[in-house]
C-alpha cells in the first residue's frame, strides 16, 4: 500500500490539500487532526482535564473514532464533525495532543489505516512518526498571515464571529506549542518537500502536489 504523508501547521491548505490529492490519485483520505479534535470535544464535554494524560487516553480508547465514506468524523457513537472545529476546541487540541499515552491510542489506529489501502493522510507528524517510511512526503507550509486569515474565513463560514488579531494570535501560539511540544513535535521530514500555499490557489497547490506524488512514486518503481 501507499501513503502519502501531508504535515503542516494549522491553516497551512493540508487539509484541504489532502482532500482533493486524494480524489485525484484515487487514494483513502485520512485526517489524523480530526481524530485528536474530537478527543479534546469530548473531553470538554465529558469534563476531563487536559492535563491528565491517562484519563484522556482512555476516553480515545472507547471513543471509537472513525471516519464515514463521506469523510464526516464519529466518535462515542456520534457525528461530530461540526463541533471539533469551534474555537474552544482548537484552543485545546495542542495540549491534549501533546500527551503520549493520547498519541500512542490514535497512533495504532492511524496506521492500522495506512496499511490496508492507499491513502493520502495529514497531520502534524505523520513523515517523522506516525508513517517515517511513506514513499512521499509534503510540508505544506504558509505566512501566518495568511493561515489566520483562513482559519478566520473558516470560523466565519462555520458562523464563529472572530476578531483578526486574535485569530493570527491563536496561530502564532498554537505554532510555537506544536514546535516545541516533547512528543512528536511538528518538524519537516528530511525527505519531504516543501509547498508554501502563501500565494497559491489550491488547484495550483494541489496540481503541484500530484505532479511531486507522480515523479516520486515512477522514481521508485
Amino acid at each position: 500500500m501507499t501513503v502519502i504523508a501531508i504535515d503542516g501547521p494549522a491553516g497551512s491548505g493540508k487539509s484541504t490539500l489532502a482532500r482533493l490529492l486524494a480524489a485525484r490519485l484515487g487514494f483513502a483520505y485520512l485526517d489524523t487532526g480530526a481524530m485528536y479534535r474530537a478527543v479534546a470535544y469530548l473531553a470538554l464535554r465529558e469534563g476531563v482535564a487536559t492535563d491528565d494524560g491517562a484519563s484522556l487516553a482512555a476516553l480515545a480508547r472507547e471513543a471509537r473514532i472513525a471516519f464515514t465514506p463521506d469523510g464526516r468524523i464519529v466518535a462515542a457513537e456520534r457525528d461530530v464533525s461540526a463541533e471539533i472545529r469551534r474555537p474552544v476546541v482548537s484552543a485545546a487540541v495542542s495540549e491534549v495532543s501533546a500527551h503520549a499515552e493520547v498519541r500512542a491510542v490514535l497512533l495504532d489506529e492511524q496506521r492500522r489505516i495506512g496499511a490496508a489501502q492507499d491513502v493520502v493522510i495529514e497531520g502534524r507528524d505523520i513523515g517523522t512518526v506516525v508513517f517515517p517510511e511513506a514513499r512521499v512526503k509534503l510540508f505544506v507550509t504558509a505566512t501566518p498571515t495568511v493561515r489566520a486569515e483562513r482559519r478566520r474565513k473558516e470560523l466565519i463560514a462555520g458562523g464563529e464571529h472572530v476578531d483578526a488579531d486574535e485569530t493570527l494570535q491563536a496561530i502564532v501560539a498554537r505554532d510555537a506549542y506544536d514546535s516545541q511540544r516533547a512528543v512528536a513535535p511538528l518538524r519537516r521530514a528530511a525527505d519531504a518537500v516543501e509547498l508554501d500555499t502563501s500565494s497559491l490557489g489550491i488547484d495550483q497547490v494541489a496540481e503541484a502536489a500530484r505532479e511531486i506524488v507522480l515523479a516520486r512514486l515512477g522514481a521508485d518503481s
